[in-house]
């Protein structure tokens, strides 16, 4: 196995290894991005959802980035990355200068050059991008787009697995609570029929 493949495989264990783990969603999530821009040797990396309407990416969790550039404003998904939602990866060498990337003058000053957006997926539907940055110009090779996009679709399922269970808890705690009223009430019924009971002679 060649030194970048070891760097790779380690990477995504790790990735593993986190999304496994009891941690509370948003730390894992940021975790993840730490993870895929240390791997690959980038600025940093930003995980985006879309919003209910599909019309608007949300930025969730970021790593290697100003919150000055993250809070820049809403990034518009058919203007920025629409072929990430045809399920392609997008990779632009210039942000300065390539029209696909929505605030360009942003990027510049934040220091980006170069922008990878890879789609996160979830049965077949698209969800978000992660998005990686770098401080230098890069023609991101196959292997990394290869890693970034395995991270991404772990990425959505530990996500779906939160959701689920966010109403799984949701669903114990109304259970829970119904059981405690009706183990109330019941106690409250066995009170009144024990008192009316005649005492033995």
């Amino acid at each position: 196995m060649e030194a970048k493949e070891k760097i790779y495989y380690h990477g995504l264990y790790g990735v593993a290894a986190v999304l496994n783990s009891a941690r509370a969603p948003e730390s894992i999530l940021h975790s993840v991005v730490e993870s895929v821009a240390r791997t690959v040797g980038a600025k940093g990396c930003s995980l985006m959802l879309l919003d209910p309407d599909k019309k608007v990416l949300l930025h969730t969790v970021a790593y290697g980035l100003s919150d000055w550039y993250v809070r820049k404003g809403p990034v518009k998904a058919d203007r920025s990355i629409s072929e990430a939602f045809a399920g392609k990866s997008v990779a632009v060498l210039d942000a300065a200068t390539d029209e696909r990337i929505q605030y360009r003058e942003q990027a510049q000053k934040e220091g980006i050059a170069s922008v990878l957006s890879v789609p996160m997926k979830l049965r077949e539907e698209i969800i978000g991008v992660i998005r990686v940055y770098t401080a230098e110009p890069r023609r991101f090779s196959d292997d990394e787009i290869y890693f970034i996009g395995a991270v991404a679709n772990l990425g959505a399922i530990a996500l779906e697995n939160a959701r689920l269970y966010e109403a799984c808890q949701k669903d114990y705690e109304e259970f829970r609570g119904d059981m405690l009223e009706w183990r109330a009430a019941l106690g409250r019924e066995w009170v009144v029929e024990k008192s009316v009971v005649p005492p033995e002679e």
